[in-house]
């Protein structure tokens, strides 16, 4: 039978893309719309990324990869008009409509926390590890993601035994849903049953105060269709409204202002619309006593949290019930956030015991930190065992994947080079080595044409 302590928690980060660049797409992310038009590194960037995970990986903790998705989307330009071979497609999109063509090579979904909302064997009706892809709908450039991060899951988490794969809801407002970035889990221990807290920004069908400047991307309707779809009870899920005027202060997603863990929940004092009654609710449903850690505005303002990054960092558990708080380097910049991090270290009533910095500019610039590059996935041993292809970190694939980077990623990206039918070659050789390493079959529309 299987034991509580048999379960761990595996973060799966998403590789950064060849095509990594800043072009802002994404309205409502301050950081992504002040780095427009600047020129990127996507070597640099895919780097940083496996540094961090390898560093996890050193300190003892479970660590998984997962691929890029294929850029740019050759297959939605011709779905939308643009004719011809590659070069004469990416040569039309550049000339007649560069936003689109700089929409279909966004390497955005090197933040998986957007890629699925996951719940753990232990809270399911069926016992199995249930997965739901997030639509994406609220923008252009990430509603492409969703069939290859389909596939992608269902090649990995491929035992039926163990893994439940559902289709992503309606790709319609009423239904819009970014995944688990706006999905916490909360819970004693990983192997016991947890409370599912899901945070939206408004009701599809009104009942609301809503955000004026920037858009809410997550409905509750979408996060109530997830909980039945993976059979989560009554008293395993918690629906909360995040603050409106967070998500207009560039709070796009609940995990830029909230991060929880086991029975911890790190959270700004604007990050829930009704903070007492979403902690009252957590409590009511937990069995483990919750630990609030509260950050007030008079220590870091919601300018300082979206600047700096501090609630999108990783929170994890030490085997001796101690947790390590991972940030990004920018938090180390800012002399109110360090302040408010040491203090979080000396307060005692919270397990927060030891802060790692870690260097993830490239992603930052782009408006992702620690907690965007990763998808939570709490899985037993034996769920460890079911897993296909070659995606659990060691120091071989760690050695193997920084050489393939370097063979094939440029160290220089800006805006206008996405219509160079070069970087497209060289983008699809790379991902077409990347899934014989990994040995997760052909999951990329090229590899199945």
């Amino acid at each position: 039978m299987t034991q509580p302590s048999d379960f761990r928690e595996v973060n799966f980060d998403g590789l950064v893309g060849p095509t990594h660049n800043y072009a802002g797409l994404a309205h409502g992310n301050v950081a992504s719309m002040s780095h427009e038009g600047l020129a990127s590194n996507p070597r640099e960037g895919a780097l940083q990324g496996l540094a961090k995970m390898k560093s996890l990986y050193d300190a003892g903790f479970s660590q998984g990869v997962l691929p890029p998705q294929q850029r740019p989307d050759l297959g939605a330009l011709r779905a939308l008009g643009f004719a011809g071979s590659d070069r004469q497609v990416l040569e039309r999109a550049a000339r007649e409509a560069p936003p689109v063509l700089r929409a279909v090579c966004s390497a955005s979904s090197m933040w998986t926390a957007n890629a699925a909302t996951v719940s753990p064997s232990v809270d399911t009706a069926d016992g199995r590890v249930h997965f739901t892809p997030a639509n994406l709908q609220s923008s252009f450039h990430r509603y492409l993601e969703p069939a290859t991060t389909a596939r992608v899951l269902a090649a990995i988490f491929r035992d039926e035994a163990c893994f439940a794969h559902h289709p992503v809801l309606p790709a319609t407002p009423a239904f819009s849903d970014e995944g688990a970035a706006n999905h916490t889990r909360l819970c004693e221990r990983y192997g016991e049953a947890g409370v599912n807290l899901f945070v939206y920004g408004r009701r599809a069908f009104g009942g609301d105060v809503e955000p004026r400047r920037y858009p809410a991307r997550q409905t509750l309707e979408a996060s109530q269709a997830i909980a039945r779809q993976h059979g989560l009870g009554d008293r395993q899920a918690v629906f909360a409204q995040q603050h409106p005027d967070a998500i207009d202060a560039g709070v796009f997603h609940n995990d830029v202002i909230a991060v929880g863990n086991g029975p911890v929940l790190l959270y700004h004092d604007m990050a829930f619309r009704d903070e007492e009654n979403t902690l009252e609710a957590i409590r009511d449903t937990l069995s483990t006593p919750l630990i609030p850690v509260r950050v007030p505005s008079e220590a870091v303002s919601l300018e300082e949290a979206v600047a700096s990054y501090l609630f999108n960092s990783q929170l994890l558990s030490q085997p001796d019930g101690s947790m390590t708080l991972v940030v990004p380097g920018e938090c180390q910049e800012n002399e109110s956030v360090w302040r408010t991090i040491q203090d979080l270290l000396l307060a005692g009533y919270n397990p927060i015991s030891e802060v790692m910095v870690k260097d993830v500019k490239q992603s930052m610039r782009n408006g992702g930190g620690p907690a965007c590059l990763r998808l939570r996935v709490v899985l037993s041993a034996r769920e460890r065992q079911a897993l296909s292809g070659r995606v659990l970190l060691d120091e071989s694939l760690y050695h193997e994947l920084t050489a393939w980077v370097e063979r094939h990623y440029r160290d220089r990206l800006v805006p206008d080079d996405l219509a160079d039918p070069q970087l497209a070659e060289e983008s699809l050789t790379a991902l077409d080595e990347l899934t014989q390493l990994l040995q997760i079959g052909s999951v990329y529309p090229f590899q199945r044409a």
